[in-house]
């Protein structure tokens, strides 16, 4: 899907931040009622603040869906969040994002295409014999147009919370499964079902066969696409070790998109509102260490300043693309539908859209 970004007017960067909080406020009064605002946890406060809804991507999505009223659904988070929304939408909702550049390095590392040509690829090398013998299970981190094609060949889309019951679910389906775009996410919920390291394959993007041998992809039950979130990446098992020797009481929990090496020594793992959930209900003076997105982590220090919270790694851990969502270009997104200008809209073509709530449902299903 192409998009290009509108310019914001120059009178907009001389505004002071308190300003634009102010306008923000009289914009959201102004269109009350047909206005709802979401914000994913990894949005940076000086707009979380103005959320209607919070939550991850999944969750926000299927929550504004179900609300009749709001026209307008304001989604501050990255690109491909939107779309989920747009394809759960009603007829009447528009769904908006205040930068449309504010994407997904993972997401765009599986393109509809690519993943194609690795499936045509499989057969070609007679690895097997035809492509409705492998199942394709996508992480709702991915593009519309990779969920449509993951829904043509009833497959299903999974979240970080329950991709281990949906790669259960498709290993009893077919003789492979394809998981795609976040290597991690597939190894972490592969090795937690038990699946022998022997049989589980990463497809290099850009090589031939993915970089593997007939041989090493037919004995392979779970072909893992070599995408990765950049912010997890950062946290590496050295982290880990470090906080237990300065702290040894203190729990340690990733996100499922670390690598394994990472989860393998961690305390738990879990995704963002498991994160929160553990973090919420522990007791007074507990001490955490938590391999997840900067924002987050800041945030539930500011929650609970009884507890003693830290980022597990010593650097920035940001969601860089998510915080091209600034206060200044929501601003601007609400001063143009209070004129009656709708700008920044994401819309799935129909066919898309149509295909990609198929590998929605059936994740449902599960």
């Amino acid at each position: 899907m192409t998009f290009q970004q509108s310019d914001i007017e120059e009178e907009y960067f001389r505004l002071s931040e308190s300003e634009i909080f102010t306008r923000i406020l009289e914009r959201k009064k102004e269109l009350a009622g047909r206005l709802l605002i979401l914000c994913h946890h990894y949005q940076q406060d000086d707009l979380f603040q103005f959320a209607d809804l919070v939550g991850d991507s999944l969750k926000l999505a299927r929550e504004a869906a179900s609300l009749h009223g709001p026209e307008f659904i304001v989604f501050c988070g990255v690109h491909f969040m939107a779309e989920s929304a747009d394809i759960l939408a009603q007829r009447h909702q528009k769904v908006l994002l205040p930068h449309l550049y504010a994407g997904c390095p993972m997401a765009d590392m599986a393109t509809a295409g690519a993943v194609a040509m690795a499936y045509t690829n499989l057969v070609h090398a007679g690895v097997v014999k035809d492509e409705a013998t492998v199942v394709p299970v996508t992480y709702v981190n991915s593009s519309a147009a990779v969920k449509a094609f993951v829904g043509e060949r009833g497959g299903s889309v999974c979240t970080s919370s329950n991709a281990q019951r949906v790669l259960a679910w498709a290993l009893e389906k077919g003789e492979k499964v394809f998981f795609f775009p976040d290597e991690h996410l597939g190894r972490n919920s592969a090795i937690a079902l038990g699946i022998p390291s022997e049989q589980i394959c990463v497809w290099r993007r850009g090589e031939l066969l993915g970089g593997n041998s007939v041989e090493q992809l037919q004995r392979a039950r779970v072909l893992l696409w070599n995408g990765y979130c950049e912010v997890h990446m950062r946290f590496l098992p050295e982290h880990v070790r470090q906080f237990r020797l300065r702290v040894p009481e203190i729990q340690i929990m990733v996100h499922p998109e670390c690598s394994a090496e990472v989860v393998g020594i961690a305390d738990r793992y879990g995704s963002t509102e498991a994160i929160i959930t553990a973090v919420k209900e522990s007791a007074a003076g507990s001490q955490w260490a938590i391999g997840t997105e900067t924002n987050l982590v800041s945030r539930l220090q500011k929650q609970f300043p009884e507890k003693d919270i830290h980022l597990l790694a010593p650097i920035p851990c940001q969601c860089t693309t998510m915080d091209r969502n600034q206060p200044l270009n929501l601003l601007w997104l609400l001063d143009n539908l209070a004129a009656g200008k709708v700008v920044n809209q994401i819309r799935v073509p129909s066919e898309v859209a149509a295909q990609a709530l198929k590998s929605l449902e059936q994740m449902l299903s599960i």
